[in-house]
Protein backbone atom coordinates (compact mmCIF):
# COMPACT_ATOMS: atom_id res chain seq x y z
CA UNK A 1 0.00 0.00 0.00
CA UNK A 2 1.85 3.02 -1.05
CA UNK A 3 1.55 6.24 1.51
CA UNK A 4 3.42 9.38 1.16
CA UNK A 5 3.00 11.48 4.57
CA UNK A 6 4.02 15.24 4.63
CA UNK A 7 4.87 17.28 7.65
CA UNK A 8 6.24 20.34 8.55
CA UNK A 9 4.57 22.76 7.71
CA UNK A 10 3.34 25.95 10.16
CA UNK A 11 2.81 29.52 10.04
CA UNK A 12 5.67 31.63 9.46
CA UNK A 13 5.61 35.47 8.48
CA UNK A 14 6.56 36.86 5.45
CA UNK A 15 10.18 36.72 4.74
CA UNK A 16 10.44 33.19 6.67
CA UNK A 17 11.60 29.99 6.04
CA UNK A 18 10.19 26.05 6.74
CA UNK A 19 11.39 22.63 5.34
CA UNK A 20 8.84 20.66 4.29
CA UNK A 21 9.43 16.51 4.46
CA UNK A 22 7.32 13.62 3.19
CA UNK A 23 8.31 9.89 4.11
CA UNK A 24 7.07 7.69 1.21
CA UNK A 25 6.49 3.71 1.17
CA UNK A 26 4.71 1.07 -0.60
CA UNK A 27 7.42 1.37 -3.44
CA UNK A 28 10.52 1.28 -4.44
CA UNK A 29 11.17 5.06 -3.75
CA UNK A 30 14.35 4.92 -6.02
CA UNK A 31 12.35 3.74 -9.11
CA UNK A 32 10.50 7.42 -9.20
CA UNK A 33 10.51 10.93 -9.74
CA UNK A 34 8.63 12.52 -6.54
CA UNK A 35 7.04 16.06 -6.91
CA UNK A 36 5.45 18.72 -4.61
CA UNK A 37 1.82 20.11 -4.81
CA UNK A 38 -0.27 23.19 -3.31
CA UNK A 39 -3.49 23.75 -3.19
CA UNK A 40 -4.59 27.25 -1.98
CA UNK A 41 -8.08 27.92 -0.37
CA UNK A 42 -10.60 28.37 -3.43
CA UNK A 43 -7.94 27.24 -6.10
CA UNK A 44 -6.95 24.23 -8.21
CA UNK A 45 -4.11 21.96 -7.51
CA UNK A 46 -0.39 23.39 -8.48
CA UNK A 47 2.45 21.70 -9.28
CA UNK A 48 5.15 23.23 -7.11
CA UNK A 49 8.56 21.35 -7.78
CA UNK A 50 9.54 17.98 -9.28
CA UNK A 51 13.15 15.84 -8.71
CA UNK A 52 13.92 12.56 -10.80
CA UNK A 53 14.99 9.39 -9.31
CA UNK A 54 18.41 10.54 -8.62
CA UNK A 55 18.20 14.15 -7.39
CA UNK A 56 20.41 15.45 -10.86
CA UNK A 57 17.50 16.69 -12.31
CA UNK A 58 15.01 18.99 -10.96
CA UNK A 59 11.84 21.61 -11.90
CA UNK A 60 10.41 24.40 -10.66
CA UNK A 61 6.94 26.58 -11.52
CA UNK A 62 8.16 29.96 -11.68
CA UNK A 63 6.34 31.32 -9.14
CA UNK A 64 9.13 29.50 -6.55
CA UNK A 65 11.97 29.66 -8.31
CA UNK A 66 15.02 30.57 -6.83
CA UNK A 67 13.15 30.47 -3.50
CA UNK A 68 12.32 27.04 -3.17
CA UNK A 69 14.49 23.52 -3.57
CA UNK A 70 13.64 20.24 -3.53
CA UNK A 71 16.04 16.92 -2.47
CA UNK A 72 15.15 13.68 -1.74
CA UNK A 73 17.22 10.96 0.31
CA UNK A 74 16.82 7.77 -1.13
CA UNK A 75 17.93 5.63 1.64
CA UNK A 76 15.39 6.97 3.78
CA UNK A 77 12.77 7.08 1.24
CA UNK A 78 12.42 10.85 1.95
CA UNK A 79 11.77 14.14 -0.47
CA UNK A 80 12.29 17.45 1.42
CA UNK A 81 11.19 21.22 0.26
CA UNK A 82 12.71 23.75 0.99
CA UNK A 83 10.92 27.01 1.08
CA UNK A 84 13.02 30.56 2.02
CA UNK A 85 11.31 34.10 1.42
CA UNK A 86 7.95 33.09 1.83
CA UNK A 87 5.57 34.93 0.53
CA UNK A 88 1.76 35.23 1.86
CA UNK A 89 0.66 34.40 -1.84
CA UNK A 90 2.33 30.74 -1.07
CA UNK A 91 -0.47 29.81 1.81
CA UNK A 92 -1.36 26.39 0.81
CA UNK A 93 -1.97 22.79 1.69
CA UNK A 94 1.47 20.96 0.58
CA UNK A 95 1.30 17.19 -1.03
CA UNK A 96 3.78 15.49 -2.20
CA UNK A 97 3.27 12.46 -4.91
CA UNK A 98 5.23 9.84 -6.73
CA UNK A 99 6.23 10.41 -10.65
CA UNK A 100 5.39 7.84 -12.64
CA UNK A 101 8.70 7.08 -14.11
CA UNK A 102 12.46 8.03 -12.76
CA UNK A 103 12.30 11.03 -15.00
CA UNK A 104 10.48 14.24 -14.82
CA UNK A 105 7.52 13.43 -16.80
CA UNK A 106 4.80 15.74 -15.30
CA UNK A 107 2.58 12.91 -14.91
CA UNK A 108 2.24 12.22 -11.09
CA UNK A 109 -0.09 9.74 -8.71
CA UNK A 110 -1.05 9.48 -5.57
CA UNK A 111 -1.56 12.43 -3.18
CA UNK A 112 -0.68 11.94 0.97
CA UNK A 113 -2.81 14.35 3.41
CA UNK A 114 -1.19 17.02 2.98
CA UNK A 115 0.63 20.08 5.60
CA UNK A 116 -1.11 23.47 5.86
CA UNK A 117 1.64 26.54 5.07
CA UNK A 118 0.41 29.71 6.15
CA UNK A 119 2.31 32.68 5.37
CA UNK A 120 1.20 35.86 7.15
CA UNK A 121 2.27 39.51 5.93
Amino acid sequence: QVQLVESGGGLVQAGGSLRLSCAASGRTFSNYAMGWFRQAPGKEHEFVAGIDWSGATTSYADSVKGRFTISRDNAKNMVYLQMNSLKPEDTAVYYCRFGRLRIITGHYDYWGQGTQVTVSS
